[in-house]
């Protein structure tokens, strides 16, 4: 009798372990089984998120994953799992994938008993988009503040310099003389550049209707505005799915792609290729402008957008921040990849309709 209870009692906890196997071989998070630092067992999508096969990553050091700088900050949390009594706090941490890529992950930690020895089971959380989001509302966050603070200088500075503007044209009148003339000509400088921050820090204030857009034909007719530019300059179009067109406003739009175009070539001092290519997928219109030029050094390319700042000597910055301006209120995406001395792609995916979007997403990568 009690030989059958525990024959009965062996099959239950087999089936048991049998049954927890296949929960953790098919979750859809990582999940790797370690002791003294050792990997004994890794999950399928454990394997294909690290990017190596099972037979690799099994037998490795679980610590192999970890940069060096935080090794022993986790092998003291392997010990605490291992023999703590309280369970340990979820943690972020950025990871080393076998193809040595990084990526952020939430990472926790508990004892299990694997066969008949207790191990660490450790659970690695992808939160990439967690981490993307929260710097798209950061950016905007960002953006808000700094289109409030720029509207009232904007206001402050504004109304006194056309004051001034009206002086120097009543004393032109009455006492010609030529430095009035290159004042002039530098005050309405200053009054362009805060029209251009009142317009970026608050586009509403410009409002025009929402209609239909062919950006086919517009890129098309923007390139003939820089013809006394493009002596020195090898343009390729690439442009496809022109039935495609998109809704918006179409000036803030046509002002966009200019500035895009306008920087690229700019980019290309001497000489270069200027690539413009236009194709629909995944329900937007995607538009690419690249360059052969300088490039944008890594410890740059976060300022893209923010007003004032500009990699050129006379560049104000503010054509970069209208680009973003205008991708945010239509609810595109930005992708920026570049590399120095090679050249820089500026990627659009925008929406053929702009209804409910909020939020920008300004994705800078690839930057070498």
């Amino acid at each position: 009798m009690n030989q059958t209870l525990e024959s009965m009692e062996s099959k239950e906890i087999l089936q048991s372990e049998m049954m927890y196997s296949q929960i953790i071989e098919y979750s859809v998070e990582t999940i790797m089984i370690h002791l003294d630092h050792k990997i004994l067992y890794i999950n399928q999508a454990g394997a294909e998120f690290l990017r190596g096969g099972k037979n690799q990553i099994i037998g490795s050091n679980c610590l192999n994953i970890i940069q060096d700088d935080m090794k022993d900050k986790i092998r003291e949390r392997f010990e605490q799992g291992m023999y703590g009594q309280v369970p340990l706090k979820v943690i972020e941490q950025s990871i080393i994938r076998c193809d040595g890529s990084l990526v952020d992950v939430e990472f926790y930690c508990h004892p299990v008993q694997f066969g008949n020895r207790q191990a660490i089971q450790t659970v690695l959380r992808d939160i990439t988009i967690q981490k993307e989001t929260e710097k798209m509302l950061k950016d905007r966050q960002k953006m808000v503040s700094i289109g409030e603070i720029a509207a009232g200088i904007v206001h402050e500075v504004k109304n006194p310099l056309t004051s001034v503007k009206g002086f120097l044209q009543l004393l032109k009148e009455k006492n010609p003389h030529p430095y009035i003339h290159a004042m002039e000509s530098e005050l309405e400088k200053a009054i362009d550049t805060l029209q251009n921050l009142l317009q970026v820090s608050k586009p509403d204030l410009y409002d025009e209707p929402i209609i239909e857009i062919d950006v086919c034909k517009e890129l098309n007719s923007l390139i003939y505005l820089f013809q006394d530019k493009l002596y020195n300059i090898e343009i390729e179009m690439d442009i496809r799915d022109c039935d495609k067109h998109i809704f918006g406003k179409k000036n803030l739009y046509l002002k966009a792609f200019f500035n895009l175009i306008k920087n690229a070539l700019e980019a290309m001092p001497t000489k270069g290729k200027l690539r413009i290519e236009h194709y629909f997928q995944n329900d937007s219109v995607n538009v690419k402008v690249i360059d052969t030029g300088v490039g944008i050094p890594k410890d740059k390319i976060n300022l893209l957008g923010n007003p004032f700042y500009s990699s050129k000597n006379n560049g104000t910055g503010l054509g970069l921040t209208q680009v973003f301006t205008t991708i945010n209120n239509h609810g595109g995406q930005m992708t920026v990849h570049s590399k120095v001395g090679q050249g820089s792609t500026f990627h659009l995916k925008l929406p053929q309709h702009p209804t409910g979007a909020k939020i920008l997403s300004i994705n800078r990568y690839d930057i070498q």
